[in-house]
């Protein structure tokens, strides 16, 4: 049995003690996917360079997190599908909340200037953040940003493929034995998904390799 095999056991065994009212379950529900959220998160903000300027990757999955545990109290969750796809969504809202906080016309990355050393002697730390996490090329932060609102606008069958594919990087084999479908029908569902996409940004979507 491979590793992703056991992990969604474990899940969904923690997923029927939530659903039964144990009160322990939802945080360690957490606790059983924490370095997936913070992998998942650190994915993600890749492409909300204007926010990865400004926030750390642990800062931003403990939000996250909160965000998805609050959920937890009025979402009944059916099996290891249906988390990671509330997962997923509740780090890409926190990241697109984040972006309208730092990239809006009133916000702090729209109205800040970067200062760089005025002469070789002075001294410069470089940032421990990704050359991607700092750019502030508008069009790509508006890009990335209005593409992931349109996946979150996506049809439900669509949604899901990201979900599941891009976001969470399972493979298509993972994705299939988990939603009860053929890997062709995945692969088939994974290119509707990415050209419907594209038709609705107009073909402005950002590289996503």
């Amino acid at each position: 049995m491979s590793d992703q095999s056991t992990n969604t056991i474990i899940l969904e065994e923690c997923i029927r003690r939530l659903n039964e009212g144990d009160s322990l379950a939802r945080s360690e529900l957490l606790n059983l996917t924490c370095d997936r959220m913070l992998k998942l998160t650190h994915r993600i903000k890749q492409s909300f360079p204007g926010v990865g300027r400004w926030e750390q990757t642990e800062d931003i999955c403990q939000n996250a997190s909160l965000k998805l545990y609050e959920a937890l109290h009025d979402v009944s969750l059916t099996d290891a599908r249906h988390f990671f796809r509330l997962a997923a969504k509740k780090i890409r809202e926190t990241l697109l909340d984040l972006a309208r906080h730092y990239q809006g016309p009133l916000g702090t990355g729209a109205n800040h200037a970067t200062m760089s050393p005025q002469s070789p002697n002075e001294s410069f730390v470089a940032s421990p953040l990704e050359g991607a996490e700092l750019s502030c090329d508008p069009r790509r932060i508006a890009e990335w940003t209005e593409m992931h609102r349109v996946i979150e606008s996506l049809p439900e069958e669509c949604r899901e493929m990201f979900d599941l594919l891009w976001y969470h990087e399972l493979t298509q084999e993972e994705v299939a034995k988990l939603i009860g479908l053929s890997t062709r029908q995945v692969k088939r569902r994974w290119r509707e998904a990415k050209l419907l996409l594209v038709e609705r940004m107009n073909g402005e979507t950002p590289s996503m390799t």
